[in-house]
């Protein structure tokens, strides 16, 4: 789960976790993505920050796929807020590349929903990422134990 990296100097360890370490999938989707001019930096490669961007496109495409909607779910009083977020940069995406995105569902959620994601260029991986999503109930902002829509639609794949 746990790959260790060290810095140049010595007594500092870094940590990163990585996604795709579980034997089991409960669910994966996949989407591609055409890498548009306006999503690129000056160095012509995909700018970091528009990664969250994918990740989202990606869990809302996911949650679609299998009949759960974020407009219905927000109209219905619940929010899913992203509380972590972690992208590891394997390879740069460029402009006009047609990305495959790979997201996947570990485990069945709770007040929190986690999520796992594959970036590829072909056969070419160029990011690892996880992000971790609560349940919150829009009025209070509390969290919420995951809809049973959701649930449902996840016990029958």
């Amino acid at each position: 789960m746990f790959e260790r990296f060290y810095s140049s100097q010595p007594k500092v360890t870094f940590y990163l976790t990585f996604p795709f370490k579980s034997k089991r999938t409960l669910y994966k989707h996949t989407i591609n993505i055409r890498v548009r001019y306006a999503e690129t930096d000056k160095m012509g490669y995909v700018y970091y920050g528009n990664y969250a961007t994918y990740l989202e496109v990606g869990r809302v495409e996911m949650l679609r796929s299998i009949g759960v909607s974020y407009r219905r779910l927000e109209e219905e009083g619940v929010l899913l807020p992203v509380v972590n977020l972690n992208v590891d940069y394997k390879k740069p995406a460029f402009y006009d590349d047609n990305l495959t995105l790979e997201t996947e569902l570990m485990e069945l959620p709770g007040v929190k929903i986690r999520f796992s994601y594959k970036l590829m260029r072909g056969e070419e991986l160029l990011s690892l990422a996880q992000t971790t999503l609560v349940f919150l109930n829009a009025e209070s902002g509390r969290p919420v134990k995951c809809p049973k829509e959701i649930l449902t639609a996840l016990t029958k794949l």
